[in-house]
């Protein structure tokens, strides 16, 4: 497995990327509302992604037809718009999208609810995003790839929540899918040696239920095989000779 540490000049352009994916990100998010169609999210997504002068890294990415993902519900990842698809009160909101500036991507996911929610699914939304947390105390040199991945996994499955397999995380740069592959569960391997200029997509996708998906019928949409509501929180991340850099962050989150 070979895994490319980029140049000053690329980090520099990653860091931009991952600056103008976070801000998509929160914009997108506060325009969020019941009654919404998951087409007109997409279409705000992509308006927002080129006013920063970028191109909407999944739009045409091995035939995805839409610039953002939006899953709802039991629904995992990389559900395809609808005009006819509505956000209902309650409903768990999960956006993934990527942007490509100068030729280099970044890449992130948050999950939203809307409205009033079961306290389980608050509860599933708020440890998904902790596990990226406890995944970065590991993002770091000295260490190596898998240790990120135990530490996901061993956080989510302690609240008997399912990790799923069929999906992980990756590395980014000129290419939206860069080696390595990032699991989020324990290996029995512990993987390449993380250093400094590596630059890594790690995204826990969590099920409140069983770790099984199923893929629908249209090919991209993937759903918990026990239709149980799903959480998916990633950001593009440096490794450095320090703590970690997250770059899909537009400031400085608690953690």
């Amino acid at each position: 497995m070979s895994v490319k540490i980029k140049s000053a000049r690329e980090i520099e352009l990653m860091t931009e990327a991952g600056r103008i994916l976070g801000e998509v990100h929160d914009l997108l998010g506060k325009e969020l509302r019941v009654g919404m169609s998951t087409a007109d999210i997409d279409h705000l997504g992509e308006e927002i992604i080129r006013s920063f002068g970028c191109t909407p890294s999944f739009l045409g990415y091995n035939g995805y037809p839409a610039s953002i993902c939006v899953s709802i519900n039991e629904e995992v990842v990389h559900g395809i718009p609808d005009r006819n698809r509505v956000i209902r009160e309650g409903d768990l909101v999960s956006l993934d999208a990527g942007v490509i500036y100068k030729g280099y991507h970044s890449d992130a996911a948050r999950t939203h609810i809307l409205g009033e929610a079961d306290e389980k699914v608050r509860r599933l939304v708020e440890v998904t995003k902790q596990c990226f947390f406890e995944g970065m105390r590991y993002a770091k040199e000295g260490y190596h790839l898998y240790d990120i991945s135990r530490a996901i996994g061993t956080y989510a499955e302690y609240f008997g929540y399912g990790v799923v397999r069929e999906l992980v995380g990756h590395g980014i740069g000129t290419k939206l899918h860069e080696d390595p592959q990032i699991p989020n569960f324990a290996m029995r391997r512990r993987g390449p040696k993380l250093k400094a200029g590596m630059t890594l997509a790690v995204e826990p996708m969590i099920n409140l239920g069983k770790p099984d998906v199923v893929w629908k019928a249209d090919g991209w949409t993937v759903v918990t095989r026990d239709r149980k509501p799903s959480a998916h929180y990633e950001n593009t991340i440096l490794i450095t000779e320090d703590e970690p850099k997250i770059l899909t962050l537009p400031g400085k989150e608690e953690t």
